[in-house]
């Protein structure tokens, strides 16, 4: 199972987070847009599983389903991790059913992929959304946030994977003396940076520790095991 659990996830990341535009997410309620989507999530997952099973394609109309009723809800935070939450569990319901035929050691390094993507650019689209409301209160480098929020789960990603998860304090601490400096005297955009990077770290922390729990299951790259 977890062989294609890995892959799977892969794939949904892929097909959400990397392949997916914003003219795409604007336009998905669109029936062609739908399609187009729909056609993204079945070839990614074939490719990653190597596989035809038509269990593939099962796992590509829930996806649609689930971003259909999605784009009823308003564009915030919880609607996206009530969708990622459901995505997730047809992923575990169809992971069972179907058989990769990729070599075991490939398939661990798709779970590194899918961790990678899941830890930056899931985490951009989360994390933007829940600071949505506040986010008249910063001004800075358009897209600069979401640059530095991306490089900062980037290096927590590595950080705990290779075992050095006492350095995440002097990143965060680095941050914090690089950017408290500058809005100090600001409250308002002192409670933002605060909130943006806690949230920031506690995905990507929960990202890792989900990538590291699905190695765990897969055969060994060398990686230090944190996990009991």
């Amino acid at each position: 199972m977890f062989p294609t659990l890995a892959a799977l996830l892969l794939a949904h990341a892929l097909a959400d987070f990397v392949l997916q535009t914003n003219v795409m997410v604007a336009t998905k309620s669109a029936p062609l847009t739908l399609a187009k989507h729909g056609a993204v999530v079945l070839v990614t997952a074939a490719l990653a599983t190597a596989s035809l099973s038509p269990w593939l394609l099962v796992l590509t109309l829930a996806h649609l389903a689930i971003d259909l009723v999605k784009t009823r809800a308003p564009r915030s935070f919880w609607p996206f991790m009530i969708d990622q939450a459901a995505h997730g569990a047809t992923i575990l319901l169809i992971a069972p059913l179907v058989q990769t035929h990729w070599p075991p050691a490939l398939t661990a390094v798709m779970a590194l992929a899918a961790g990678a993507v899941l830890a930056t650019r899931a985490g951009g689209f989360a994390i933007g959304l829940l600071m949505k409301p506040w986010a008249d209160e910063a001004i800075g480098l358009t897209g600069a946030g979401r640059a530095i929020g991306n490089l900062e789960r980037s290096l927590i990603f590595l950080l705990i994977l290779s075992g050095q998860t006492q350095n995440i304090g002097f990143l965060i601490a680095a941050k914090s003396v690089l950017r408290f400096g500058t809005v100090a005297d600001d409250r308002k955009v002192s409670e933002y940076v605060i909130i943006g990077t806690l949230a920031s770290v506690s995905w990507a922390i929960a990202a890792t520790l989900l990538t590291q729990f699905v190695l765990n299951q897969l055969p060994p790259l060398g990686i230090p095991d944190l996990l009991p």
